[in-house]
């Protein structure tokens, strides 16, 4: 699992590890070779495993070798999912405030401790063949998953950096649906093998929960968030005061829909792919296997693919592309699957690989499956980085009763549409259009998601955009950025270095500007106009801009008061000394380069936007960013000077 040197370097348990240097640990993967992270990752991945071994394992005993009068077999796959999600309604906020209130190893070897007692019931159960102690563990097991699931996602943002969240994030996604789709596999193998499939599946569940135990031992403390909290057993009121606090943030807030609805996309899939195999490619058992390996892989693909194309920040400028990579294979997967021959012989699994016309379809399955990742990751990662760190395991909680409930939904709705006499692909195609609408309408609530995805486009297939010292921009707290401004995309460009929203202070003029002036509109941007044109506007600007430090966001301004005509440096004008007389914040100097000349620039006469494709695509762009400068420290001019040394810095 993970080596010994790790496990020797656990002197002291009780320190969190130092978080490291981005360029000690370039991706993701180096974190499985961290006490921080390894024997957590490992923890999640066996329960994950475990779960699915058992519930796929009694599913298939009690569809194929037991007879049970009371419990048809076509019924079994449904009690037992029902049994397992009905813990993450009741008790998940419960779980959410026990998650706040303890240390979080702590929480987990209390989980781990009732799951290896579950397992021991459960291979009674086995040995027995007794039905309804096995559902009982089922539910357990739901119970277990349920306080595990809080601790998963508060646990990630106390020992990783901004920079490493989305890689983290991404690395357990791609574990759970790893140890999902092997859990099913080992679990469907060791039930069918021989007259004790039953023992040796006991077995395996036994010893996959001593080796969660096991490794949970290893964990880093990860202190109480809310050690003094008070637990409310209510878990209607709870929930509905989690979903308050959530909805203080409103990004948060959305996010946990998105992420419940692509939990209600991805139901749909799942639920169907033995009847999508059965009726409509014409396999076996087997070739609804393959499309549940096929789905699990481009999952985990999606979901390491992140942090690559997020450059290791939370880029929640993901969540757009991977909404329109949803839908378009989603609906793909439709037209792909609408008119295949039907056969008298069920395909077997090799038969099946080699019909061409089966390779799209699990083409489309793999994309839509990969953009699914592309989806999720980011929103969790958003999640875990904005939520309060007191509330931050009860938001979870309740983010995971509304993905218990938007499940619910989903099953509903396919069950209601088939009754209606739709076919498996027209509920997928139904579900993409869907997709569709319902990404349009959060973009559209929350223009933060589309601002960024346009940021992080311009940023890789425009330019090719290199950040220096990014860890210099503060991941909470006020701060203003102040950078010198040669082009119309500057602002866009600093919103894709910076791994939070950012209120700009923009010359008004530039809000005449076709497009460029509606997504400045869309990002809160504040206008300001001279002082001796319109002195009111620019006394409304400064108060303005005050009071977003006031709130303890970033404030980003260009105190060179307009874009520059000759790609010189201009003077610093004086209104960022008014600002800091209002509001006392860091100031973080910023220099970008390699921006004077291109299309966005004013080189053509002093205009800018004349002549398109002006230095062709990905032209290389940077954007240096020093060190925070005290508020009492702050001139105008000595600014100025700390800019021209960044510029100077990365010319060397």
């Amino acid at each position: 699992m993970f080596t010994s040197k790790i496990i020797k370097n656990m002197d002291n348990p009780c320190i969190m590890s130092q978080t490291p240097r981005p360029s000690e640990h370039p991706n993701q993967f180096a974190l499985l070779g961290q006490k921080r992270f390894a024997p957590f990752f490992w923890t999640q991945f066996s329960g994950a495993a475990n779960d699915n071994l058992f519930k796929f394992a009694l599913t298939v005993l009690i569809t194929y070798q037991l007879q049970i009068s009371w419990l048809p077999p076509a019924m079994a796959g449904l009690v037992i999912g029902g049994l397992f999600i009905l813990p993450f309604v009741l008790l998940s906020a419960t779980s959410g405030q026990l998650t706040d209130k303890f240390e979080k190893t702590q929480m987990i070897k209390w989980v781990k401790n009732l799951e290896i007692a579950i397992m021991l019931l459960a291979a009674w159960g086995f040995a027995r063949a007794n039905v309804p102690i096995l559902l009982l563990c089922v539910l357990l097991m739901g119970v277990h998953s349920t306080l595990f699931g809080p601790v998963k996602f508060a646990y990630m943002p106390q020992v990783l950096s901004e920079e490493e969240l989305t890689g983290g994030t991404g690395m357990v996604e791609m574990g759970t649906f790893v140890a999902i789709l092997l859990g099913q596999v080992v679990g469907g193998l060791l039930i069918a093998t021989s007259s004790n499939g039953a023992v040796y599946v006991a077995i395996a569940c036994v010893m996959l929960a001593f080796i969660g135990r096991f490794t949970s031992h290893y964990i880093p403390l990860a202190p109480s968030s809310d050690p003094h909290l008070q637990i409310n057993w209510n878990p209607i009121s709870e929930t509905w005061h989690n979903l308050k606090i959530a909805y203080q943030n409103i990004v948060v807030f959305r996010s946990l829909l998105g992420i419940s609805w692509m939990w209600f996309f991805g139901a749909v899939f799942l639920n169907q792919f033995p009847s999508f195999a059965k009726e409509v490619l014409h396999g076996d058992a087997k070739v609804a296997s393959l499309l549940l390996v096929v789905f699990s892989v481009g999952i985990g693909a999606g979901s390491l693919l992140c942090e690559v194309l997020s450059r290791r920040h939370v880029e929640i400028g993901l969540v757009p592309l991977g909404t329109l990579g949803m839908s378009v294979f989603a609906i793909d997967l439709y037209f792909a699957s609408s008119h295949l021959p039907s056969v008298q012989i069920p395909y077997d699994l090799s038969s099946f690989i080699t019909q061409p016309a089966h390779w799209r379809v699990m083409a489309d399955l793999a994309l839509l499956s990969l953009f699914a990742g592309l989806y999720s990751v980011p929103m969790y990662a958003l999640i875990q980085l904005r939520s309060p760190a007191t509330h931050r395991a009860r938001i979870i909680a309740a983010n995971n009763i509304l993905n218990a409930l938007f499940m619910i939904v989903s099953s509903l709705l396919c069950g209601y549409l088939l009754s209606l006499g739709a076919t498996v692909s027209e509920i997928f195609l139904i579900t993409g259009l869907l997709n569709l609408l319902v990404g349009a309408y959060i973009f559209l609530l929350v223009p933060e998601y589309l601002l960024r995805f346009i940021a992080w486009l311009l940023s890789h297939f425009i330019y090719r955009f290199k950040i220096f010292n990014g860890q210099h921009i503060p991941t909470s707290g006020a701060a203003i950025l102040a950078c010198n401004h040669v082009s119309y995309i500057d602002a866009i460009l600093l919103m894709a270095a910076s791994p939070r929203p950012i209120i700009f202070v923009m010359d008004h003029r530039i809000f005449k500007t076709p497009v460029l002036g509606t997504l400045f509109r869309l990002a809160k941007a504040i206008p300001i106009a001279p002082k001796s044109e319109d002195p009111v506007a620019y006394e409304k600007a400064i108060k303005a801009a005050a009071q977003v430090l006031e709130q303890g966001d970033l404030l980003g301004i260009f105190p060179e008061g307009a874009i520059t005509r000759d790609g010189q440096l201009q003077e610093f004008k004086g209104g960022i000394m008014k600002i800091l007389a209002l509001y006392s914040a860091p100031v973080i100097p910023m220099s970008l380069h390699q921006l004077w000349g291109s299309y966005f620039s004013r080189i053509e006469k002093g205009h800018a936007m004349v002549k398109p494709f002006r230095r062709g695509l990905l032209s290389r762009v940077s954007l240096v960013v020093g060190s925070p400068i005290e508020a009492a420290q702050v001139q105008p001019e000595s600014l100025r000077q700390a800019v021209l040394s960044l510029a100077s810095s990365s010319q060397s």
